[in-house]
Order: C-alpha cells, then structure tokens, then sequence
C-alpha cells in the first residue's frame, strides 16, 4: 500500500506559533507543580476544593517517557497547547458517564496486564502487551488540533506511533478495506451515561476506518500525552488519535483490532446514524443536525461561554494530507 506523504502547507509563520523552548519549558514546569500537587484547576468545570485538585493533579502524574522525540513535521500548530490540568478534566468516556467530568469514575479502568488483539484479515495476527506497544514501536510526540463533533477544541501533545507500523508488521491482506477497534468494556465497571434510561447501548464501544485512512501519515496510536504514560481518563493505555476527523472516531482503551472487508458497525453510527457518520470528517460546511460546526470553542480558562471562538477548518486544517482520500468531497 502506498502512503502518500504531502508538504505541509497548512502549517503556520514560526512568528505565530507556541516556540519550541517555551513549550518545553512550560511542560517541566507543569510536571513540577503537578509533582507537588500544588497547581490550581481553572476552567468551567473547576472544582475548587484542594483535595479534588491534588487528586485530579495525581491521576495526570504518571510515569514520565524517556528519549522524547517530537515529530518536526508535527510540532506546531497555530494556537496554544491546552493545559495540561484542563484536558485532564474535561473528557468524553461514555463508559464512565455522559458529562465532561469523568475523570474520578474513569480511574476504575484496569490496566494492569493489558493486551491488544489483532486478527481478521491479515497474514501476521499478533497480541500485544504493554511493554510491545512502548518499546516495539519507535516513540515520538505529535502535537495535533483535537476537534470534538460539540464545537469545542484542543491542542494536544500525544506520544505514540504511527498507525502504519502496526499495519507494517501484521499485513493486512488485499481483502482488507476496512479496520474495527473495538474498547475494554465490563459490564461491572460500566457506569453508561445518565440519558441510557434503556440501558440498550451498543456496548463495547466500536469505532472504524478504511484501510487506506489507517494508513494515512496523519494516523496514530498514542500510548501518551504531555510527556506521560496516558492517564485513564484520556484513554489509557493505548487510543486512536485521527485528528481530521471529530473526536468520537478515536476509540478509547482499545482491546482489539480488527480488519475485515466490509464496512464496520461503530457505536454512534449504529446508535444515532443520521447525526453521527462512519466518516466524520471535520467539516464546516456540514452542520450537525442540532448545532453548526462553522466555528468551535477552544477549551480554556472560566466559563465556556467567555473561550475563544474560531472558524472550523475543513479537515480540522489537515487537507494537505488527507483530501485525496476523499474525491467525492464525503462527510
């Protein structure tokens, strides 16, 4: 399969971008309040109870990743990486209940003796463990755009690898069009958001891709943000990261991969599919049916209503690389 690499021209002046120095800086000074669990929590949802800060602050202090190496390709964007505290506290994870405040009930997620599956149609079928995912495939830090399908956004730093590598070493077959990933779930730990009155969700949460976007340069596994092992509340120990695509499409806490030649069931397109796309691409021409997607928050300090208001870039600003995957202009 041929991966088609473009220049990036949606990159931005280095005049407009967070430097390289001051974000590195920034990063150990976080890692050193949160150390000491001292930093405060600012944002809409911000407790302001100093053991719920400590607790949280906890939960984000995992154990640091050695010989980082930030992708040069994908070292900038044109806005400011969201703090650290912040995105720790402001997470979509359904199995752990349906507001952004998750983080507490997410810490039941087991992670010890974690295995990833992956089988289908392929001709090298492998089961990995922690240690594989970390140290079998080279390392490196990307700092993405995250666009979620409820107009608000990030900008993150995750640590992980190329989706490729893994297609590399297991190769799919010609059959192969599609890849499922499917999340840990159990019923015991599964909490559901509150508006499940049925209880009748299609559990355990699934998400998809073609085979060609999998192997897109764009296309990730992260294991990792901010310089650590991934906190539960972010998806640990492993996640999809498709940063052209809303956020629902990166399934969280993936037990098994799976390639197959027709195209998966997800858990929103099959729950809701007229408001939620197999395909999902960002795109602010298409509005979703309760709300536009022509301009998006970006999670910040205070209330939500006083953070900063852009324009929505199509393909979430990663055209140059992934628009020839879609010549028919699909959403």
């Amino acid at each position: 399969m041929t991966l088609i690499r473009v220049p990036q021209s949606w990159e931005i002046p280095e005049n407009q971008i967070t430097p390289e120095a001051v974000y590195f800086n920034r990063r150990r000074f976080l890692k050193t309040l949160v150390g000491a669990s001292i930093l405060p929590i600012l944002g809409c949802q911000a407790s302001s109870d100093s053991e719920t800060n400590k607790e949280l602050a906890a939960t984000l202090n995992q154990q640091t990743v050695k010989s980082l190496n930030t992708n040069p390709a994908f070292a900038n964007v044109d806005r400011s990486i969201t703090n650290e505290l912040l995105a720790g506290q402001y997470n979509n994870f359904y199995e752990f209940g349906s507001g952004k405040s998750i983080w507490q009930a997410a810490q039941a997620l087991p992670t010890d003796e974690w295995k990833v599956e992956v089988t289908g149609l392929v001709k090298n079928p492998r089961t990995y463990d922690l240690d594989d995912l970390r140290k079998k495939f080279p390392l490196e830090e990307r700092i993405y755009r995250f666009r979620c399908v409820e107009a608000w956004s990030m900008v993150l730093p995750w640590l992980g690898f190329p989706m490729r590598l893994l297609m590399e070493e297991v190769e799919p077959t010609s059959k192969a069009k599609f890849v499922r990933f499917t999340s840990f779930d159990d019923p015991q730990i599964r909490i559901s958001p509150a508006w499940s009155f049925s209880g009748k969700l299609p559990w355990p949460y699934t998400e998809g891709l073609t085979v060609e976007e999998m192997a897109n340069d764009l296309a990730f596994f992260a294991v990792g943000i901010y310089g650590h092992f991934l906190p539960k509340q972010h998806g640990a120990p492993i996640r999809e990261v498709v940063p052209w695509k809303y956020g629902f499409k990166g399934a969280k806490s993936i037990v098994k991969i799976e390639f197959v030649e027709t195209q998966p069931a997800t858990f929103w397109n099959k729950l809701i599919p007229y408001e939620y796309k197999f395909e999902a691409n960002v795109n602010p021409d298409v509005p979703h049916p309760r709300w536009s997607q022509a301009t998006e928050k970006f999670v910040g300090k205070g209330p939500d209503f006083s953070w900063e208001r852009r324009e929505t870039l199509p393909y979430n600003g990663y055209g140059e690389y992934v628009a020839q995957l879609y010549p028919r202009l699909r959403t």
